[in-house]
């Protein structure tokens, strides 16, 4: 039964994310999030390394040393910052955080809302989102705009909750996208 385990936490995650990024408006990434989790080579290492209080690709990348999981996930979907790294346009060879649009960003403090939801369950509070990315913090190579960003809003949700936050996205971040957008037209 760990492939209707595994099927559960995924759906039960993606629903969330569906629900934040509705909530700001962001329909198709709501639709499209995290779509290729039903794909063989996600799926199949979510099975066989289910745990159900934290994500299989670190319990394949112990086994294995990698995770083909999750090499294959995040070449695939915008909203997590190593989709966004690449070499640098200086010609030094070195790698580099590309400035990821805010509208990823957005998705991705969804998809962190959505993560400590599904793994804490009872436990969580409007902090684990920000533990966690202080946790791992170190170890991003993220442009320092999309950093900025992805620190304020999680921020706000540990200091004034999901309601501001949503509200501050809605009105600020991806309304101000909207307008410059028209602006160009």
């Amino acid at each position: 039964m760990k492939w209707m385990n595994h099927w559960k936490t995924i759906t039960h995650h993606k629903k969330l994310v569906m629900e934040y990024c509705f909530r700001v408006g962001l329909y198709y990434q709501g639709i499209t999030h995290d779509l290729s989790k039903f794909s063989p080579v996600e799926f199949l290492a979510g099975v066989r390394y289910f745990q159900g209080n934290r994500s299989p690709n670190d319990a394949e990348r112990k086994a294995k040393g990698y995770s083909a999981a999750w090499l294959h996930h995040k070449g695939r979907n915008k909203h997590h910052l190593e989709y966004w790294i690449d070499y640098s346009a200086e010609g030094d060879r070195h790698l580099t955080g590309i400035r990821m649009p805010e509208r990823y960003v957005v998705e991705m403090v969804c998809d962190r809302i959505a993560a400590s939801k599904t793994y804490r369950k009872e436990l969580y509070t409007d902090s684990d989102p920000y533990n966690y990315y202080e946790y791992s913090r170190a170890a991003y190579l993220m442009h320092p705009e999309s950093q900025a960003l992805l620190e304020q809003l999680l921020i706000l949700l540990k200091e004034e909750g999901e309601e501001a936050m949503f509200g501050y996205i809605k009105r600020e971040v991806l309304r101000k996208r909207w307008k410059k957008s028209m602006k160009r037209h």
